[in-house]
């Protein structure tokens, strides 16, 4: 099973944007994430469309199972 963090933000402009993170920890917490998402945020180190990332609105781990038919 392929498993996909997804961090969302909110851009200075009011829109939201996901960052991915393939593979994250089996053990990772909501509590982690919303400390590297917050670090994000302070830091200014994305730029979406002109808008730097403003506010940490959730993050979700996403996971895909494949099944072979054949």
């Amino acid at each position: 099973m392929a498993k996909t963090l997804e961090m969302v933000f909110r851009t200075s402009a009011g829109n939201e944007t996901t960052i991915s993170v393939a593979d994250p920890k089996d053990d990772l917490t909501l509590a982690q994430a919303k400390i590297v998402m917050q670090d994000i945020v302070a830091k200014n180190i994305f730029e979406i469309k002109g808008s730097g990332l403003a506010e940490v609105v959730e993050a979700r781990i996403r996971s895909l199972d494949t099944v072979a038919l054949v």
